[in-house]
């Protein structure tokens, strides 16, 4: 059927709601419009779905999320009774709708038999985590957009270990959800008694188990109360667990009270995204007025954290995810060290696309570092071979984009807990007399500055996932010898999993595939070419060794020309 079509069924069924009508009778002289909303479908994948709210199939709504869960009923009764009677947790953040799909949600799962734990108040992704396996779930439903701007919202989906869902489950609650075409067919009973909320303790006993892997607790018993910390949720769902560890360990923080609401509108900032300084600014701006050392900000989710300190003229630095990332890597593996409990198998996680500045400080530690695809729930999957295995002992996994755990006891980002790590990393280093950005440039003289980060490129329209697909084939099918000063010394195709040197041997790599390019670059830099999995965005990644910062930014100049011009060339 053509899209028109389908808009008229839709615009015509007597099931959908008047408010949902006269938002469809708002767009019927606008064709793109429709073909946007009812030419395709919402994308269901490894990462769940995410989209713009509104009503249509390649929309967030209550239809397309009644649809999905659905599927994942159907999976769960594959699973047996047992399963059932476990039951599905589900939580949500500030975002709009965020409430209503979560009732949604669990209306459908309920009478389709299967219990369903719902939490009374918004909490972020890793307490969901976190509850899957305290409860002894089957499964869990986060309802987020995590750091896209305010029109969006999502609809992830947790295994039983507390880690996103597994692509080989996701196929197969895939399959289910595409079997239900008529999308208005699918209730829920929201009155069930299958229906229960989540126990109080569930709270109480995930901040206990981030207290056991503080590191520096005579350090924060010192410092802590002195410390003047500025912390923002940005009207998202960190601001009572971040609030209550951080108040646990004895730390002083002031609040920024204005984005304390929870507002769907995210009205104090563009983006409630902590990777971008701005959206840090009224942070920055308070703690300059109380002369504050540091400023912390959650995402909507609170699993990413972004982070400001205070350089050696007194200004606030907003740090990239890399930069706070090394900062934790270090510490964790110094203080480990300093008390006799560095492990002889101890290994760190990072994504492929993450500063290649981890490798070296690992061998400098003696640990293992390893490296997956992007999303977090590939380090969840290494967790849980190595506690299966026990070849390795987990210590830190982290991702460029401000998401990092510590501890076992979620299987996601954990911005509550990085908030925790990097207070207490703030009263080690006031407490042995440096300062975070003194310790920074430490680990840079060492170890050689690199400049990390990336560039979007935004797509719009129906088509911008094939879009970008098509861009990312077409890298694969032209040879580079250099971008800027650097030679291309290797090429990774993840989708192939295969490495090619630049002499023509090839290797695999053993990885799980997905679709991006990587230029393994002379001298340890490298550029990596991606689609984003949750936004319409084409991603290119950078990390830039030099001598020094200069250096480094006249060297990522000259390659981002190359590689401008290399990306016009394939469009072609």
């Amino acid at each position: 059927m053509s899209y028109q079509s389908v808009y008229e069924a839709w615009r015509k069924d007597p099931r959908l709601t008047e408010e949902e009508r006269a938002e469809l009778a708002a767009i019927a002289q606008n064709e793109k419009e429709k073909e946007y909303r009812f030419g395709g479908e919402l994308e269901f994948g490894t990462a769940g779905m995410r989209g713009i709210i509104g009503c249509g199939m390649n929309m967030m709504n209550v239809r397309t999320v009644m649809r999905a869960t659905q599927g994942l009923s159907e999976y769960v009764k594959t699973l047996g009774k047992e399963a059932a009677e476990r039951g599905v947790v589900i939580s949500y953040d500030t975002r709009r709708n965020s409430r209503l799909f979560a009732e949604k949600s669990a209306g459908v799962l309920a009478k389709n038999g299967i219990r369903a734990y719902l939490f009374s108040d918004v909490h972020p992704v890793p307490m969901l985590s976190y509850a899957v396996r305290y409860l002894n779930a089957v499964a869990g439903i986060m309802i987020t957009a995590s750091h896209n701007p305010k029109e969006y919202n999502g609809y992830k989906v947790y295994g039983e270990d507390g880690a996103q869902m597994s692509p080989e489950a996701t196929a197969v609650v895939v399959g289910f959800i595409e079997k239900i075409s008529d999308y208005l067919s699918v209730t829920g009973d929201e009155t069930s008694p299958l229906i229960v909320p989540v126990p109080a303790e569930t709270d109480d006993t995930y901040i206990a188990a981030l207290s056991k892997v503080t590191l520096s607790e005579e350090a924060v018993k010192k410092c802590g109360k002195d410390l003047k910390l500025v912390y923002t949720p940005v009207h998202g769902s960190g601001y009572v667990p971040v609030m209550r560890i951080l108040k646990k360990l004895g730390i002083n923080v002031t609040v920024v009270e204005e984005q304390t609401a929870q507002d769907p509108e995210f009205s104090t900032v563009k983006v409630p995204n902590p990777e971008f300084k701005e959206t840090l600014s009224m942070g920055i701006a308070l703690a300059n007025r109380i002369h504050a050392d540091v400023v912390f900000g959650t995402d909507p989710d609170s699993d990413r954290l972004g982070v400001a300190i205070k350089d050696d003229q007194g200004e606030f630095k907003a740090l990239s995810g890399n930069q706070v990332g090394i900062l934790l890597l270090d510490y964790i593996l110094t203080r480990l060290k300093e008390d006799g409990k560095l492990p002889v198998n101890g290994a760190v996680v990072k994504s492929f696309v993450t500063t290649g500045m981890a490798k070296a400080i690992c061998d400098e530690f003696g640990v293992a570092l390893f490296e997956t695809p992007v999303g977090f729930k590939f380090i969840g999957e290494k967790i849980k071979q190595w506690e299966a295995d026990g070849s390795y002992e987990y210590l830190f996994g982290f991702e460029e984009s401000c998401g990092y755990l510590r501890g076992t006891h979620a299987r996601d980002k954990d911005a509550v807990v990085a908030s925790m790590l990097c207070a207490e990393m703030v009263c080690y280093y006031t407490y042995i007399g440096k300062s975070v950005y003194g310790r920074l440039q430490e680990i840079y003289k060492k170890y050689g500055f690199v400049l990390d980060g990336n560039i979007s490129i935004q797509y719009a329209g129906l088509n911008a996932m094939k879009e970008m697909n098509a861009v990312v084939d077409a890298l694969k099918t032209v040879k580079v010898e250099k971008f800027g000063s650097f030679a291309v010394e290797a090429v990774r195709d993840y989708s192939a999993s295969v490495r090619r040197a630049a002499d023509g041997k090839t290797e695999p790599l053993d990885i799980p595939k997905c679709n991006c390019v990587y230029y393994e670059l002379a001298g340890g830099s490298f550029i990596c070419v991606r689609p984003s999995g949750t936004e319409p965005k084409l991603k290119i990644y950078y990390s830039v060794k030099a001598k020094d910062e200069a250096s480094a930014a006249a060297e990522l100049e000259k390659a981002k020309k190359d590689i401008s011009a290399l990306l016009d060339r394939v469009k072609q």
